[in-house]
């Protein structure tokens, strides 16, 4: 059996515009990669953390990582521990999945270090007691895809009811990060706690249309749904420029534009790789206008999450 093992944990983008908490999709531009080695006594401690952010708390009680990996243990009575390094690609705070990765890239990597197999519904759980820390509730819209890969609907977290949602080949996804950071419990404290009945109503229509264009292949139907009534309105005071980014994106085809979970970063689904070189470009050229420094990514949605992959040099350096 192995003593330690490495797992690369992509990028994800949370709620996908039209379901909020719900729906996420993988991504394949950036993610983290987690190491875990085995330890004889039952404890779980941080062994380092390098990469685009290292200043993430090393008390195994607040780091996303080591919470996850201390509930797979108190779970499954586990009579030896593990100690967990980091190397983050995934900025924190920018919408894109940074502390869902953290937590589980460290379970599915635990998972190969243990004497049973454990499915991807059975780390669940765990990586989700792991992100809580970092967001203040559990919620599965970042963690399913980084777990599952693709794009998933989560219908239930108990047990978990994790459905993998078709994407049409072409879709390419754009996005634009400015150079901000939005704390996920904050962006959640912004919402209203209650919705008018009208605004559910045609944001579920729009979520069943999107998911049915998916499964059709329907690029043109899945345009008129990319929609998001219900967060957005609330989250785009957060990001500057947002107005000028969508309609920047929209105007030069993109099917929809809206939030990668939280924000700040805006993503935008489009038709193509040139289609999505073009659209990279206008919402880049809009957030300079209101003199915000960006980096930029296309990613189509990759069937593969989370994985075991080859040590890295610097893995062996921590």
């Amino acid at each position: 059996m192995d003593t330690e093992v490495t797992v690369f944990a992509p990028a994800s983008m949370g709620n996908v515009a039209v379901g909020y908490d719900v729906l996420g999709s993988a991504l394949n531009c950036i993610g983290d990669r987690v190491t875990v080695r085995r330890l004889d006594e039952p404890v779980v401690r941080v062994g380092g953390i390098t990469g685009c952010v290292t200043d993430l708390p090393t008390t195994p009680a607040d780091n996303t990582a080591t919470v996850a990996l201390l509930d797979l243990m108190e779970t499954r009575d586990l009579d030896f521990g593990f100690e967990v390094s980091l190397e983050k690609g995934i900025p924190l705070g920018s919408g894109l999945g940074g502390s869902a990765a953290s937590a589980v890239g460290a379970v599915v990597a635990a998972a190969e270090l243990l004497p049973m197999s454990l499915s991807n519904d059975e780390l669940l759980p765990h990586a989700l007691a792991g992100e809580a820390v970092a967001s203040g509730a559990i919620h599965p819209d970042n963690v399913a895809p980084c777990l599952y890969g693709g794009l998933v609907l989560t219908r239930e977290v108990d047990p978990p009811d994790v459905i993998s949602i078709p994407v049409p080949d072409r879709i390419r996804c754009v996005l634009v990060r400015p150079d901000r950071m939005i704390e996920t419990r904050d962006a959640r404290a912004c919402l209203p706690e209650s919705l008018p009945l009208t605004d559910s109503v045609k944001q579920t229509a729009h979520l069943g249309a999107f998911v049915a264009g998916c499964y059709r292949n329907d690029l043109e139907l899945i345009g008129r749904a990319l929609r998001d009534l219900i967060v957005e309105p609330h989250r785009a005071s957060l990001v500057p420029g947002f107005a000028d980014v969508q309609s920047a994106a929209m105007e030069h085809g993109a099917l929809g534009c809206s939030l990668s979970g939280a924000g700040p970063t805006v993503f935008a689904w489009c038709d193509g790789p040139v289609e999505a070189e073009r659209i990279e470009e206008a919402m880049s050229t809009a957030f300079a206008a209101h003199d915000v420094p960006t980096e930029a990514w296309i990613s189509t949605i990759p069937t593969a999450g989370a994985r075991a992959v080859e040590p890295s040099p610097t893995d062996a350096a921590m």
